[in-house]
């Protein structure tokens, strides 16, 4: 059975926003105890992508766990990395999960845990 894969590539070009991603900095090697030596910082990157409220069910309890309102869902066409953090409206999220679609569709779904100040709401 053949299907075709369903095209959000062009729907996010044209309706998306940008978004920064700060990818993880450049790795040297490792030390003897196994933690990686950081290279030099990598400046954040500009992505374009639609950042939304997860809905009821989402919020329900996943393998990571429980998400709470003030987390996102990122639709995208960037790749990118668990634990790495992506800003919206000076509001920084870090990447938790991918919502893996990439056999039927052209974009990344990605969970993002809230990571701002807990004195400052959103």
């Amino acid at each position: 059975m053949s299907f075709e894969s369903l095209e959000f590539k062009e729907m996010i070009a044209d309706y998306g926003i940008t978004l920064t991603y700060h990818p993880p900095s450049a790795q040297k090697g490792w030390k003897e105890n196994g933690d990686p030596i950081e290279g030099a910082a990598v400046d954040p990157v500009q992505i374009i992508g639609v950042i939304l409220p997860l809905s009821d069910d989402e919020l329900r309890y996943v393998e990571q766990g429980t998400y709470t309102s003030k987390d996102r869902k990122i639709i995208t066409t960037s790749e990118l990395k668990f634990g790495q953090t992506v800003v919206h409206k000076d509001i920084p999220y870090t990447v938790q999960n991918l919502k893996d679609y990439t056999d039927y569709s052209d974009v990344y779904i990605y969970y993002a845990r809230w990571a701002g100040n807990e004195n400052r709401s959103i």
